[in-house]
């Protein structure tokens, strides 16, 4: 079977074990801070006398990759995490609306990517203003579609999902993500608790990868958000 191919779903039954859903809500809390940062960010530009073309430049980068990530997420949902859901639970779920916000995100999204490209070909306040409009913007979606999401998708994974078809999901996931910035903004949204959690299923090997991606990755969001 390909990474393509359709997930062989097998639901839940009662009695079996339950999935642990704790990577899709760290998954979801990076993407939300985020948003709040990233929004913040650019206020505080648009009110500054002026930004550093290299300070610009790392700013719309990293702008662009959250934005790649944003859908990332969301299309992974609708390619492989909804055929699941609906194979699994039926009649118990309905992923219309969720959908519905998937297919309105696209182009929040490409605005985002214009305003970031904008504000890096010529930093100031008219630009930094016009990146801090379009990420307000698109905080309130995400904050209004992950709220909605985990709070109607969440149980229903629970009560019909099987961990199996879980972990294929997660695998699936994981395949399509670029680690280097997914896993050091996900292990900066952990509590110690969840940390552990993840460490001791990760192994040597996902410790290792941290060792590798973290530091670099926190140069840069220096480089992007002080300190």
């Amino acid at each position: 079977m390909t990474s393509t191919d359709p997930i062989r779903v097998r639901p839940r039954v009662d009695g079996d074990p339950v999935p642990d859903v704790l990577g899709m809500r760290l998954a979801h809390r990076a993407m939300l801070r985020d948003a709040n940062r990233l929004t913040d960010l650019a206020e505080r530009l648009a009110a500054a006398p002026a930004t550093e073309q290299e300070r610009a430049d790392a700013v719309a980068r990293y702008v662009r990759d959250w934005a790649d990530s944003v859908h990332h997420h969301h299309s992974v949902e609708d390619d492989v995490l909804w055929p699941v859901l609906a194979a699994s639970a039926g009649p118990h779920v309905d992923l219309t609306e969720l959908s519905d916000d998937h297919a309105a995100l696209d182009p929040a999204l490409d605005r985002l990517r214009t305003a970031a490209d904008a504000f890096r070909a010529r930093p100031g306040e008219d630009t930094a203003t016009a990146l801090a409009v379009e990420l307000a913007e698109l905080r309130d979606t995400l904050t209004e579609h992950i709220g909605d999401e985990e709070a109607s998708v969440f149980p229903v994974i629970e009560r019909h999902v099987s961990v199996a078809d879980w972990a294929a999901v997660e695998a699936r996931i994981r395949k399509r993500a670029r680690l280097s910035f997914e896993a050091p903004r996900v292990l900066a949204v952990t509590t110690p608790e969840e940390r552990a959690i993840i460490e001791q299923e990760g192994g040597l090997a996902l410790k290792l990868l941290l060792a590798v991606l973290v530091p670099p990755f926190r140069r840069r969001e220096r480089a992007v958000f002080g300190g």
